[in-house]
């Protein structure tokens, strides 16, 4: 077993992934959970989790990990695409009544980080039990034809366990290290049923094979009008400069990148099917990295150049995509009006709440900058909104901050005091320390202005003494 020093977040990573290779989905969770220990919003080991929970096929909880990185790293492709085949999973299975395998009793998305761990604990394991071998053979057989159709290359390994399974002598046995024989088969057995019921959910038959492995890659669609190298070289590529992003060496992902685009470019038509929308990718992922390097109008560049590929190829998500680049280069270098005018452009392209939620919270975090409070207001509850419409406790405390804040320099301190209170109560709830001081630090700031314009209205009213009462009238009209 590979030995990590204590803390070592990427060593763990990297052997979550050895054994998501291998199929072991339980060690591969749990070191993708140790990653998160000490930071909860760890880029890879969000990414890491969600990848071995969707693998699992349990698609809501790794929703919930998609989700929440893309919050943390928008600017990250695989983040997005995650959130994408995890909605089409869930559509997939909910359509299909019949092979539906999750329990849908509860709001799974969203749910508090205290409830998501309890559910974590309880997630069903690849190993099997005795009582669930008898489970497995008294299950239905499959059509041979159809599992072949459905595991590829993998229904060799399945044949190759159930062969073993028969040997009893070897079932008895034992490996050097205690593990009995007859458990590693029985796991692999269930791995590989897993990913069949899986695949049968995913996809119909015909495009199980083809989609499962290309998936991720949604410009290469048409197998046979490409040679296979070229195929290869551009998931294997992709895939690179991806891993070259988050992992902290953005100057090497955009080297990769930027020699990957020459050679698309180079290449025919037919030889890169989706060409386009490869080529707006590319320019997208070069844009990333120059704004990981600081190089602000070169990112600029390159994101303004996938907006243009992809407005004149007509590709939607493209366009989404670059539009919210290009607003985040844009606030970055203190041109407020310049992002609220892209971001603003992006709102009747958002799919979600939640990107909703995070797309007015921008919006008015510029508006605010800009020194305009009310429009700021305005959308700070849009965001709000959108976050209460989703259920996510942290961006319904970033939300309220932002509606404080505006109602802070709009001078409406008791409705300020209201909302730095509601965002209080959700900063406890997911736990973040650091913001709740910030919170309480800012409302004894406002609850002082508070006061002191209460005095101030105070010192204001006029004061009557007696003298100022015509008593003598009054008198006089008692008298008539």
């Amino acid at each position: 077993a590979l030995k990590l020093r204590a803390g070592d977040k990427h060593g763990l990573i990297a052997r979550s992934k050895c054994h998501l290779r291998l199929g072991d989905t339980e060690n591969s969770l749990k070191d993708a959970e140790a990653s998160l220990q000490n930071d909860k919003m760890f880029p890879k080991g969000l990414y890491q989790k969600a990848e071995t929970l969707y693998t699992m096929g349990d698609f809501e909880f790794a929703l919930v990990f998609y989700h929440r990185g893309y919050k943390q790293h928008p600017e990250l492709l695989k983040f997005k695409l995650g959130i994408q085949k995890c909605q089409e999973a869930i559509i997939n299975c909910v359509g299909s009544p019949s092979s539906v395998k999750l329990e849908y009793k509860e709001d799974l998305c969203f749910i508090s980080r205290q409830a998501e761990s309890k559910k974590a604990d309880q997630k069903p394991q690849i190993k099997l039990t005795k009582n669930q071998k008898s489970t497995r053979k008294q299950g239905p057989t499959k059509n041979p034809r159809t599992e072949r159709l459905l595991l590829g290359e993998l229904y060799a390994d399945k044949a190759y366990l159930e062969k073993l399974l028969k040997d009893e002598d070897l079932m008895k046995s034992s490996t050097k290290q205690g593990i009995k024989v007859a458990d590693m088969v029985l796991s692999g057995l269930a791995y590989l049923e897993a990913r069949s019921e899986f695949w049968q959910q995913q996809k119909p038959i015909y495009a199980c094979v083809r989609e499962r492995k290309l998936r991720q890659q949604k410009w290469i669609r048409d197998k046979k009008q490409k040679p296979a190298a070229v195929a290869s070289y551009i998931v294997k590529s992709m895939e690179d400069i991806d891993m070259l992003l988050t992992g902290g060496s953005p100057e090497e992902s955009c080297r990769k990148a930027e020699c990957v685009l020459k050679t698309i470019q180079g290449r025919p038509d037919d030889e890169v099917p989706n060409k386009n929308e490869l080529i707006a990718n590319l320019h997208s992922c070069i844009g990333s990295a120059r704004f990981e390097m600081g190089k602000m109008e070169a990112a600029l560049r390159s994101h303004k150049m996938d907006l243009e590929v992809a407005r004149q190829n007509n590709l939607p998500d493209a366009v989404s995509r670059a539009l919210d680049n290009i607003g985040r280069v844009y606030a970055r270098t203190g041109k407020f009006q310049q992002a609220i005018d892209s971001w603003e452009e992006k709102i009747p392209m958002a799919k979600s709440s939640l990107e909703k939620t995070w797309l007015f919270h921008e919006i008015g975090r510029c508006y605010l900058e800009l020194g305009k409070a009310e429009e700021a207001l305005s959308y700070g509850e849009k965001s709000l909104q959108s976050a209460d419409e989703e259920g996510d406790a942290e961006w319904q405390m970033h939300a309220s901050v932002l509606v404080a804040q505006a109602q802070e320099k709009l001078q409406d301190y008791q409705s300020a005091i209201l909302s730095f209170e509601k965002a209080l109560e959700k900063a406890k709830l997911v736990h973040n320390d650091a913001v709740q001081k910030a919170i309480i630090t800012a409302l004894d700031g406002v609850s002082r202005s508070f006061i002191e314009d209460v005095k101030g209205r105070e010192s204001e009213m006029p004061v009557h003494s007696l003298k100022d009462y015509d008593f003598g009238s009054e008198n006089t009209e008692d008298d008539n």
